[in-house]
């Protein structure tokens, strides 16, 4: 279910969710870019002699730099053996990868990339909360429907100040995800500041299994169909498309596509959904590499519902594959966009393994939509926005689903 797919040469690609990488460890689903082969290889520039010297003389003045202070440490350093070789490369790596300041562009030792390739695996038990680092503080991008973080009433843009007491602050990412991780039925308290709160409040989660269907239907009496898209992983395309050969049966007079609290996933399923909703060979979204020239995906096929009136709800945890999809449809005013600003990745990662065990995701891309839009750091603007108000969220009423509803009704 959480695989991704493997593009040869040992590397990886992701459009993924807009979580630094060891989210996967609080209970979300590795993204990838799907099935591009190699065409994000690594780019290299050619430069003229001169630069190359240039560079070539700056490099060697740092790596001085770099070993000076190496044979200080050991020579010096009042507890010699405290830190093996292995784990100071690893460190000074993790260095140079952070100086680039891309929460997505990350370093990765051989047990971190052993951790990531068994949860992507679907061995998945925590929270159920995906996550970002901004401004160097761990934030939730979104709880993942009907995951624990969701039930404990965690929302999009939350900051985690503490993990059972300690400052999340104090501690490296990933050792950050290990302490929010656990085993299903233990427990975890975070202390969580939240907008247009005074002070933070904390927070008592039971850990659990994370098992989300990635589409769920309903049909109302009016004979709108409500279709959940939860995830985009492996299986969407196949649960979508089983949704939809299911409603068209009934004649539906409007639909609905729920994308709100969905952090993204696989590129290629957001195009495969898209391929039902718009006619074959239709600009999808385009991805523009350094050194390479702009590659349009398109639309391949399957357009099944081209005609049904359709409405996308979105909110600020809606990311990635999700604002793909989205930002197809508003673009090519397929249908409408409603809810609320959507969170705003437009980035694609690549990973790369190493002999060692090590591994780096990398960002090697951005994406935009059909009309040349980029939704990063901005989001999408929602056609009709709609609130969804805390009195809403403590009484349980999905004021903007309604909303959905009720606009597609007054169509007929």
């Amino acid at each position: 279910m959480y695989e991704m797919e493997n593009t040869g040469s040992g590397k990886k690609i992701f459009i993924g969710s807009v979580i630094a990488v060891f989210s996967f460890l609080v209970g979300w689903q590795a993204s990838s870019f799907g099935l591009l082969g190699d065409v994000f290889g690594t780019t290299k520039t050619s430069d003229s002699v001169e630069e190359s010297q240039k560079k070539t003389d700056v490099h060697d003045e740092n790596l001085n730099l770099f070993w000076s202070i190496w044979d200080k440490l050991d020579k010096e350093y009042v507890d010699k053996d405290k830190v093996a070789s292995e784990d100071k490369i690893y460190g000074a790596i993790k260095g140079l990868v952070a100086s680039f300041d891309d929460p997505y562009t990350v370093f990765m030792t051989p047990k971190e990339s052993k951790e990531f390739s068994e949860n992507i695996d679907g061995k998945l038990e925590g929270i159920g909360a995906e996550l970002t680092v901004e401004d160097k503080l761990l934030k939730i991008v979104t709880p993942m429907k009907g995951s624990p973080s969701e039930k404990a009433g965690l929302l999009p843009g939350d900051i985690i100040y503490k993990i059972d007491g300690k400052p999340a602050n104090n501690m490296s990412l990933f050792d950050a995800i290990m302490a929010i991780r656990g085993k299903k039925g233990t427990g975890v308290t975070l202390t969580i500041g939240r907008k247009n709160l005074d002070k933070p409040f904390d927070v008592s989660i039971i850990r659990d299994s994370i098992e989300i269907d990635s589409v769920t239907m309903e049909r109302t009496k009016s004979g709108i169909v409500y279709l959940s898209v939860n995830q985009f992983n492996g299986k969407t395309n196949e649960q979508f498309g089983k949704a939809v050969s299911e409603m068209i049966l009934n004649e539906p007079k409007g639909l609905v596509i729920d994308l709100r609290y969905n952090g993204g996933g696989y590129l290629d399923s957001a195009v495969e959904l898209l391929s039902y909703l718009l006619p074959t060979d239709t600009n999808a979204v385009e991805i523009r590499q350094r050194g390479k020239e702009n590659d349009m995906m398109k639309t391949n096929g399957n357009p099944k519902i081209t005609k049904v009136p359709l409405v996308v709800l979105v909110n600020e945890g809606s990311a990635s594959a999700s604002e793909i999809l989205a930002g197809a449809i508003q673009d090519l005013k397929r249908g409408i966009i409603m809810g609320t600003k959507t969170y705003g990745k437009g980035s694609v990662q690549e990973v790369d393994s190493f002999p060692d065990g090590s591994s780096i995701r990398l960002t090697i891309a951005k994406w935009f939509t059909p009309n040349g839009r980029t939704v990063n750091h901005v989001g999408l603007t929602p056609d009709i926005v709609v609130e969804l108000k805390d009195e809403d969220l403590k009484n349980k009423k999905d004021t903007q689903k309604e909303a959905a509803i009720k606009y597609l009704e007054e169509l007929h």
